[in-house]
């Protein structure tokens, strides 16, 4: 199996994006399964026509979400789902609550910040 992703240069996302989302997208619905492991930085910026240092940035957004792990040496795998996205979600509600209380807001106005951001991110 291989990655097969393309990158349009002309689009809104910069490249970096492109490549994070559709790696993510084919992880999380199980297209590049568990333990699938990715081209190297250099392979896939070859690939596609790329900076190195595009293909890292993506990479390194896909481990901070927990799509992917780096394994030294062996190279860099998608990840198991579930316990790093729950994690991280509930790191990032803990700190905008942190930040909404040292702002003043009331619980409703808290709330309603938080379902607008939601709206905005998730259409």
């Amino acid at each position: 199996m291989a990655l097969k992703i393309t990158v349009d240069p002309d689009a809104a996302e910069p490249p970096y994006e492109q490549i994070r989302a559709r790696i993510a997208d084919r992880a999380r619905s199980g297209e590049l399964p568990v333990g699938f492991k990715l081209p190297t930085v250099r392979g896939l910026a070859e690939e596609l026509g790329l900076a190195a240092n595009t293909v890292a940035k993506a990479y390194r957004a896909l481990e901070t979400d927990g799509v992917i792990e780096t394994r030294g040496r062996n190279g860099t795998f998608v990840a198991a789902p579930g316990d790093t996205a729950a994690r991280e979600a509930a790191a990032a509600a803990a700190a905008f609550a942190a930040r909404a209380h040292r702002l003043g807001l009331d619980h409703e106005s808290a709330r309603a910040a938080a379902e607008e951001a939601l709206r905005a991110a998730y259409g």
